[in-house]
């Protein structure tokens, strides 16, 4: 997809390949994540939380549809988990070429 800002861009190649460090770098220090009910904040959190994920689900995304207007994502999602593929939108704040929150739904 060529509309996808870098970070975006970066954000997607670090989760399928299952790369921790690398997602967690694409966003804020004091990033903010929502995903399945719960909150995580910051560099630290997000990587455990992703990587935690990583482990239990081995989810790799497909970006469908980016609106930069909307700042969202539309992106399938393949995995280990119940349903698998499914099509989640992301909700994203960027600012400075960083995300600085995100929200999974």
């Amino acid at each position: 997809m060529s509309n996808l800002p870098t970070v975006l861009a970066n954000l997607i190649k670090a989760q399928n390949n299952f790369d921790s460090v690398a997602y967690a770098n694409c966003f804020a220090e004091t990033a903010v994540v929502f995903d399945e009910g719960r909150t995580h904040k910051g560099k630290t959190e997000i990587r455990n939380w992703i990587q935690k994920a990583n482990k239990t689900y081995k989810a790799v995304m497909q970006p469908q549809e980016y609106s930069a207007t909307t700042q969202t994502l539309k992106a399938e999602i393949s995995g280990t988990f119940p349903g698998s593929p499914l099509v989640l939108t992301y909700r994203f704040d960027i600012k400075n070429d960083q995300i600085h929150s995100l929200k999974i739904g």
